[in-house]
């Protein structure tokens, strides 16, 4: 695909990358490596899209992602770029990645010690341990095919996808990761804990692929991490990389439309009517908006309105941000990172990704920064995440968060209390977000957490393309596209994008920005 014209040495540079999410900010990086003049607009006031942060009274509270995996995909951006990724950003492995939780009183620690991790399974059930062992296998292949085959490759053509289909088929991708844990072990407990993870990428554990069993290698393998200062300082870290190339980033500028001639980008226009030219865009919006709202205008062959409709979207969120005043020292079995699971697994997977429903109970995922980093809070004082799974908001029966909010908190402060008990008389300052707030500050679908949900056939070739056969010169990263969520998703679809647009020719005594 020709998005420029490569005989002419004065060839329009300029690109514009619509959201300064991590995707938008690795799209803006690798481009800027290029060659190309980036501008980055953005509708919040600082970096980073759902992985940004707020501060109030004192506590730091990071809004979206608190995991680090696989820091290879950040090293590898800023090497590319002639940066160093461990200069700008100190992150710091945690020992134990994070503790699961069941009503019974039951725990399990995870890590990345095979022994210890031998322990946790047998200490649940030691029969399951030739089948915990089993899974690791399993993982591992996973890993070698669907991480490292096909995360950082282009998919947009269906050979791509044709061409792995044999694998799949060899390693059961057509059985869910939950299916593939109940066939490697009986506990109930463990079969959670072995198939939880896809719920941080928005996938339903019950129907998404046994491809995701890989996330276990990736732990095991390198570690589970924080980034010191949130991942705000992730943000901010690339925000620099961009500004040092000489790229532009503006806050507080909202993008209504992509601008369309001759089937080819040429720009877009802003809420305020402002015009902004290039022959390149990419958008880090949400794929259903850039579709649905970006792209409006102008007829679409791929993802119509209708398609977009018939689309299986990932959960919503309901997370609770807290800080607590003197409480450093209090509930010391309360690690960095807690899974309190409720009474039920797959009911619950069922009520909020097949029914809609906004059950009674519920599973938590407990974020305790200040344990790590005492830059989130005032000396003395703690400052929490909670997060809930719970329905989008397209289904027919969508909560009214403004009448339920209040009642949910209620229901989740319950089961916070015993975890921390007293904790609700020591809050000092907090904040909500409800899937309402997802759709309202990142205009994503639904009110969706995540996207588009994970499935098979939402996946690789049937997700969205990082470039778009709408219009030459458009493309497109961030969770909606290819690979999907997660950190490393994000970043690395600005590592496909830049496989597909072509590098700008260096005009005469330009130099390549570099690391001092």
């Amino acid at each position: 695909m020709q998005t420029h014209d490569h005989t002419d040495p004065l060839a329009d540079n300029r690109a514009i990358v619509i959201g300064a999410g991590l995707g938008g900010l690795a799209a803006a990086m690798r481009l800027g490596a290029k060659g190309y003049a980036v501008t980055v607009l953005d509708r919040l006031d600082r970096a980073g899209g759902r992985g940004s942060s707020i501060t109030q009274d004192g506590h730091r509270f990071d809004l979206g992602p608190t995991i680090v995996t696989v820091p290879q995909v950040f090293e590898q951006l800023w090497a590319d770029c002639g940066f160093d990724f461990r200069k700008a950003v100190d992150l710091r492995p945690l020992d134990p990645f994070y503790e699961v939780r069941w009503p019974d009183g039951s725990t399990f620690k995870a890590c990345g010690d095979d022994a210890r991790m031998f322990a946790e399974v047998s200490k649940l059930n030691a029969a399951d341990l030739p089948g915990y062992k089993r899974f690791l296998k399993d993982s591992q292949a996973r890993y070698v095919v669907g991480f490292e085959g096909m995360v950082a490759k282009p998919m947009h053509k269906l050979w791509e996808t044709i061409k792995v289909l044999p694998k799949f088929a060899m390693l059961r991708a057509d059985r869910s990761i939950y299916g593939l844990a109940a066939a490697r072990v009986k506990d109930e407990r463990l079969r959670m804990a072995l198939s939880f993870h896809p719920l941080f990428i928005g996938g339903d554990p019950a129907h998404v692929t046994s491809m995701y069993a890989l996330v276990a290698h990736l732990e095991k393998e390198y570690g589970v991490h924080y980034a010191m200062g949130g991942v705000q300082a992730i943000a901010d870290a690339m925000a620099d990389v961009v500004h040092a190339q000489g790229g532009t980033i503006r806050h507080g500028v909202e993008v209504d439309e992509i601008l369309i001639a001759d089937k080819a980008a040429n720009g877009v226009r802003l809420t305020d009517g402002a015009r902004l030219d290039a022959p390149l865009v990419v958008s880090n919006a949400d794929a259903g908006h850039t579709y649905d709202h970006l792209l409006r205008h102008h007829l679409r062959r791929r993802w119509t309105a209708r398609k977009l409709k018939r689309r299986r979207w990932s959960m919503g969120l309901y997370v609770w941000y807290f800080g607590t005043k003197g409480t450093a020292g209090m509930w010391p079995d309360l690690g960095h990172h807690t899974i309190a699971n409720g009474p039920r697994f797959k009911g619950l997977l069922r009520d909020i990704f097949m029914r809609g429903k906004l059950a009674d109970d519920m599973s938590l995922y407990v974020h305790r920064p200040s344990l790590t980093d005492p830059s989130v809070a005032p000396e003395g004082d703690d400052t929490f995440y909670v997060l809930s799974p719970v329905p989008h908001l397209g289904w027919k029966t969508s909560v009214d968060w403004k009448t339920e909010e209040p009642i949910y908190r209620e229901k989740v402060a319950a089961e916070l209390e015993k975890m921390m008990p007293g904790f609700r008389e020591k809050i000092s300052t907090e904040t909500v977000f409800t899937p309402e707030t997802f759709r309202d500050r990142y205009l994503s679908p639904h009110g969706a957490g995540f996207s588009l949900e994970p499935r098979i056939l939402q996946s690789a070739w049937f997700r969205p393309h990082n470039v778009s056969e709408e219009a030459k010169g458009l493309y497109l990263v961030g969770a909606g596209t290819h690979p999907g969520a997660g950190l490393p998703g994000v970043v690395s679809s600005a590592e496909v994008l830049a496989k597909l647009v072509p590098d700008m020719p260096r005009r005469a005594g330009e130099q390549r920005v570099a690391a001092e």
